[in-house]
C-alpha cells in the first residue's frame, strides 16, 4: 500500500512521517482533537526509516514546507487507510472472472434472481476494489509531481507554499504553444481542428483541453506526459489521438468517451492495461498499443470494436487473446510479434477479412496453431518465425491466397525442411497432397468398415429371425398337448435343429 521510495521517492519521505491510521475505539478528547495536518510530534526515541533523498533535498527537513507537503498528500494518506482495510489488489485472473460473470448476468438478465444478485454485488465489489487501487497507483504519481512542485517552489523563495503556488509552477511548465491555443479557445472566435504539440518535452496535458470542442486531430506523440485527464472526454469530435512515445501507465476511463475517435495510438508508453472503457471507441478503426508492458487485451473488446481494422499489440507481455477477437470481422492486421503468445483462440477462423497475421517472437511459449487458422482464407502474409512450432495445421493448402510467409527459427517437422525451402507455394501444395492423402485413408477405412458391418449385421437377423420361430412353434405345440407334453416338444425341436 506504501508508495515505493524508488519510483516515489518525496512522496515515501512525507508519508513516513504522516501518522499511522489505525481502528481505535477510544473517545477520549485527544483522539476526538487529532489533526492529520499538524500531528503530534514524535517521540525521539522512535525509530524513522533512513531517506537517501533527505541529504539531497535539504529544505525537506524545513518544518513548514513538511506541513504543506502533508496537507497535499492527506488525500493519498486517507486512500491509503481505507484500501488497508479493504484489502489487497485482486491478481489478473480473479478479475477477469468477475468481468466475465458480471457480463454474463448483465446479458442475461439473471441478476434478478436472489442468488444471482447476491453473485452479481460479489463480482462488482471485487472489481471496484481494483478500480480503486489502480486510482490510487495514479495518485501516487500526481501526488509525486504536486510534491516535486511545491519543492521547487520553495527553493524559488516562496514562503507562503500552498496550491496556488503549484498551479503557478504548472502554468510555467506549459509550452507557450499551448498556453496560445487554450486562449484561442477561451476567446471562442476560431474553430480549432488540428494541434500538433509533437516533441515539446511537455510534462502536463492541460485539462482545458478538454474545452476544444471542434477538435479532430491532436498530436500529443514523443513528449513526457505521464497522465491523461479525465477532461480528454470534451474532445467530443475527436478522430485522431496520437499520445505514443510518453510516460503513460495508465489511461482514463472517460476516454471511452470519444464515441468519434477512428485512430488511437498509445505505443511507446508504460501501459500495463488498457481499460474496459476502450471498447465504447466503436468507431475505431486503428490502434496501436504497441511496446508497452500489456498482459492481456479486454475481455469483451471484440464484440464492440467491430470497425477495427488494425490492431497492433507487439512488445508487450500478453499471454493470450481474448475469444471475443474473433468478432473483430473488419480486421484486416493483426500483429503479436515479441509477446509471450501462448495459445491461439479458435475463434481467429472468424477473421475472414484478415490479410496480415504476424505471430513471429513469442518463442518457446507459441507451439502449435488451431486448425482454424487455415478457415483465413483471404491472408496474404503470415509470420510464424521464432517459436516453437512442430507441424503445421493439416488443412494449411486452403490458404491459397498466402503470398508471403516466415517460419524459420522453428523447429518443423511437417512439412520438412526441405520442402520449406522451397518457398510458400512448395508448401501450399505439399500440405495440400498431405491433406488429400489423409482424406483418402479415412475414406477406405470407412470403406472397409462398411464392408464387414452388412454381413455381421444380417447374421445378427438371421439368428434372431431363427429364435424366434422356434419360440413360436414351441409354444403353439405345448399349448395343443398340454403342459405334460411340453418336455417331449422341445427335444423333438432340438432335434430338428
Amino acid at each position: 500500500m506504501d508508495p515505493n521510495p524508488k519510483n516515489f521517492p518525496i512522496l515515501s519521505y512525507v508519508m513516513a512521517r504522516l501518522p499511522s491510521i489505525q481502528r481505535t475505539f477510544s473517545t477520549t478528547a485527544a483522539a476526538a482533537d487529532f489533526d492529520l495536518e499538524n500531528p503530534p510530534e514524535r517521540d525521539a526515541r522512535s525509530q524513522e526509516p533512513h531517506f537517501e533523498i533527505a541529504e539531497r533535498m535539504p529544505h525537506l527537513k524545513n518544518a513548514k514546507l513538511i506541513a504543506a507537503m502533508r496537507s497535499a498528500v492527506a488525500d493519498v494518506a486517507q486512500t491509503r487507510s481505507v484500501l488497508k482495510t479493504l484489502g489487497t489488489r485482486p491478481d489478473h485472473e480473479t478479475i477477469e472472472v468477475a468481468r466475465f460473470r458480471v457480463s454474463e448476468i448483465d446479458a442475461h438478465s439473471s441478476k434478478e434472481s436472489a442468488e444471482a444478485s447476491e453473485d452479481y454485488k460479489i463480482y462488482k465489489a471485487v472489481i471496484s476494489l481494483d478500480e480503486m487501487h489502480e486510482a490510487y497507483e495514479k495518485m501516487l504519481s500526481d501526488a509525486e509531481r504536486r510534491l516535486e512542485r511545491i519543492y521547487e517552489a520553495a527553493l524559488a523563495g516562496n514562503e507562503t507554499i500552498d496550491e496556488d503556488v503549484a498551479r503557478e509552477v504548472v502554468e510555467e511548465e506549459m509550452d507557450e504553444e499551448v498556453v496560445a491555443i487554450l486562449k484561442v479557445a477561451e476567446a471562442g472566435k476560431k474553430a480549432i481542428e488540428r494541434v500538433d504539440l509533437s516533441g515539446r518535452k511537455l510534462r502536463i496535458f492541460p485539462e482545458a483541453f478538454g474545452k476544444l470542442k471542434s477538435l479532430i486531430v491532436l498530436n500529443l506523440s514523443n513528449n513526457q506526459l505521464e497522465a491523461i485527464p479525465d477532461s480528454v472526454a470534451g474532445l467530443e469530435n475527436l478522430e485522431e489521438l496520437d499520445i505514443s512515445s510518453n510516460l503513460l501507465e495508465s489511461l482514463p476511463d472517460s476516454i471511452g468517451l470519444l464515441f468519434k475517435l477512428k485512430i488511437l495510438d498509445v505505443s511507446r508508453n508504460k501501459l500495463t492495461s488498457l481499460p474496459d472503457s476502450i471498447s465504447h471507441c466503436r468507431l475505431l478503426e486503428e490502434l496501436d498499443a504497441s511496446f508497452n508492458k500489456l498482459t492481456y487485451l479486454p475481455t469483451n473488446i471484440g464484440f464492440e470494436l467491430v470497425h477495427l481494422k488494425k490492431l497492433s499489440v507487439h512488445l508487450n507481455k500478453i499471454r493470450s487473446l481474448p475469444a471475443s477477437v474473433g468478432e473483430m470481422k473488419s480486421l484486416r492486421l493483426l500483429d503479436l510479434h515479441f509477446n509471450e503468445i501462448n495459445a491461439i483462440p479458435n475463434s481467429i477462423g472468424k477473421l475472414t477479412n484478415l490479410e496480415i497475421l504476424n505471430l513471429s517472437s513469442n518463442f518457446s511459449d507459441l507451439c502449435e496453431l488451431p486448425e482454424t487458422i487455415c478457415d483465413l482464407t483471404g491472408l496474404k502474409e503470415l509470420d510464424l518465425s521464432n517459436n516453437q512450432i512442430h507441424a503445421l495445421p493439416d488443412k494449411f493448402g486452403r490458404l491459397v491466397g498466402l503470398t508471403k510467409f516466415k517460419v524459420d527459427q522453428n523447429p518443423l517437422e511437417v512439412p520438412p525442411k526441405e520442402v520449406v525451402a522451397g518457398g510458400v507455394e512448395a508448401v501450399k501444395a505439399y500440405m495440400s497432397r498431405r491433406w488429400d492423402q489423409i482424406v483418402l485413408e479415412e475414406e477406405q477405412k470407412r470403406a472397409n468398415e462398411g464392408q464387414v458391418q452388412p454381413q455381421t449385421g444380417l447374421l445378427t437377423r438371421s439368428t434372431s429371425w431363427l429364435s424366434d420361430v422356434v419360440s413360436n412353434v414351441s409354444g403353439s405345440v405345448s399349448g395343443y398337448l398340454g403342459g405334460a407334453g411340453k418336455s417331449n416338444t422341445d427335444q423333438y425341436l432340438n432335434q430338428q435343429l
